[in-house]
């Protein structure tokens, strides 16, 4: 292709190849983070939505282009209380990638590292400056970008870490010396949830570390999986200052109980079964075994039954169908009080 670009002499915004070359922003989220970068500081003001609304980026296009630049570190917002029940959304765009640390640390108005000042080698358009956030060296062409790059507390806690001695709660082997499962599982599941949030960065040292809180999560009979949950759901609001003092705090704190012991488990005492006992009805003799104190067996309870009312629907079948009706009431209610007093 053909290739020619003439410099604008003013009215300019400078764009980093990091943005524009960027593989996971489109268009959209492209245009509207340098239509930002380019604002006068009397319009910073207003809110990421209606800047976009007047490079006609609205509705579904404006929501997937702020996911984009949300989700790779240019775009942060935190909602804080202003008072009197009123809150408020502050949102933080930056021609790099920040961490949530640095976004938060910007918010606050601390400072943010500075990259080392540009050679003073003249350059066809402008003059070289500071930049105002961030903390990776401009490279004209770089194939790989960090979204989220380490914390300046982290990259510093790293050589302290190297010098420490070991904890005491750091992963051990087992007393014959072979390697304990559990604590190869819960060292590569601390090592994997940078993965789930930048925030819970950790060494392996510190992981190394923290592996026998997390296994006796694992001996109480929760999964990996519960564990992760545990560890990464409801992180601060404010943002996570040191991951192996908060994983710590959470592996201490929230351990399950451990489980009932298999005696527990078991019934008290067996069902108690009852006593066989002979039957006092007609025929053969013959036990049963009773539940309470009945002296007939289930069959011979059913014939003597089976008997009285046969004997009773006959006795009615004599009676003349002419009877009163009182005084068919009068001989049901003394048949019921009959039945009930035999316990039939």
């Amino acid at each position: 292709m053909l290739w020619h670009a003439i410099a604008p002499p003013r009215r300019f915004t400078k764009a980093s190849h990091d943005v524009v070359r960027h593989p996971r922003l489109g268009s959209d989220a492209k245009i509207l983070l340098l239509y930002v970068q380019g604002l006068p500081e009397e319009r910073t003001e207003r809110a990421l939505s209606e800047h976009a609304g007047q490079l006609g980026i609205t509705g579904r296009a404006y929501q997937k282009a702020k996911k984009q630049l949300v989700e790779n570190g240019f775009v942060h917002e935190r909602r804080r209380q202003v008072g009197r029940g009123h809150w408020a959304t502050d949102q933080l765009c930056s021609n790099v990638p920040l961490a949530a640390e640095q976004a938060l640390r910007l918010q606050d108005g601390q400072a943010v590292a500075q990259a080392s000042q540009p050679s003073a080698q003249e350059r066809a358009v402008g003059q070289p400056g500071v930049r105002a956030v961030g903390d990776l060296p401009v490279e004209e062409e770089r194939e790989k970008n960090d979204p989220h790059p380490p914390s300046e507390a982290e990259s510093e806690s790293e050589p302290e870490s190297e010098s420490e001695p070991e904890s005491e709660s750091e992963a051990k082997p087992r007393p014959d010396g072979t390697p304990d499962p559990e604590l190869d599982a819960t060292e590569r599941l601390l090592l994997s949830l940078r993965h789930a949030t930048p925030q819970l960065h950790l060494g392996v040292r510190e992981a190394r570390g923290l592996a026998g809180l997390a296994a006796e999560w694992l001996r109480r009979g929760i999964t990996t999986a519960d564990l992760r949950r545990a560890l990464t759901s409801e992180l601060p609001p404010d943002g996570v200052r040191s991951a192996v003092g908060f994983l710590r705090h959470r592996l201490v704190q929230k351990l399950p109980e451990p489980p009932a012991p298999a005696s527990a488990l078991r019934p008290a005492t067996p069902p108690r079964v009852g006593e066989l006992v002979t039957c006092a009805g007609p025929g053969e003799d013959h036990v049963f075994r009773a539940v309470g104190d009945e002296t007939h067996c289930a069959p011979c309870r059913r014939e003597e039954a089976r008997a009285m009312w046969a004997a009773r629907a006959a006795t009615h079948a004599q009676q003349s169908s002419r009877i009163p009706w009182r005084e068919r009431v009068a001989a049901l209610a003394q048949d019921r009080a009959e039945t009930a007093g035999t316990g039939g």
